[in-house]
């Protein structure tokens, strides 16, 4: 499919430039889904670099696994620098993975709009953390995260344009059915959208 994709979208007049430029990009489930999605949680709202300074206090503190964090206090979590918020967005997953048995096996057979009501069913995972795990988690090839600043940005700079939500959307159609793949190129459209997929990527 990877080759597919950028077969694709090295044909599309906007992206080609991109892809010709940064090579073929390729998206692959994650090896560790919940280190991943904690990942996510850490990035909700703040800069990349907060996040990834929490990242390291959190995991140097804590195995980034569903059981350890069930078993490590909130003061803990909140030493590693979490909201009072986000200590308890990290548990709440947790117990997903642990009671509703979540993994890349258990969302295998949901289409993408099946896993991202079950994963919003649980308190702390809007729609943007729900994107993030099926493009970067589970490795979904169709995945346009529209509420992704990063994508907005690049959009705009794409298309020089001011768009509205709906207006990406409907522009991002050309790309089905590669649009994750299309969202590696707009995350790459500035130098600091690409620290902000590195960051995802490499959490």
């Amino acid at each position: 499919m990877s080759e597919d994709a950028i077969a694709t979208l090295r044909d599309d007049d906007y992206l080609g430039p991109l892809v010709e430029a940064h090579g073929p990009l390729t998206i692959e489930p994650a090896d560790d889904f919940y280190r991943r999605f904690v990942v996510s949680i850490l990035r909700q709202q703040v800069s990349m670099a907060s996040a990834a300074a929490t990242r390291e206090r959190l995991f140097e503190a804590v195995d980034p696994t569903p059981a350890a964090m069930l078993a490590t206090d909130e003061a803990t979590l909140r030493e590693a620098g979490l909201s009072r918020q986000k200590a308890r967005y990290v548990r709440t997953v947790a117990t997903a993975f642990e009671e509703r048995g979540w993994s890349t096996e258990f969302f295998a057979d949901m289409d993408d709009d099946e896993a991202r009501a079950e994963l919003t069913d649980v308190t702390g995972v809007g729609e943007w953390t729900a994107n993030m795990q099926l493009l970067f988690s589970l490795g979904r090839a169709d995945v346009f995260p529209v509420g992704d600043l990063g994508i907005r940005k690049g959009m705009e700079t794409l298309f020089d344009a001011d768009l509205t939500r709906p207006a990406m959307v409907e522009r991002a159609e050309r790309w089905r059915p590669y649009r994750s793949y299309a969202s590696l190129y707009l995350w790459r459209v500035g130098e600091d959208i690409t620290e902000s997929v590195a960051e995802v990527v490499e959490g």
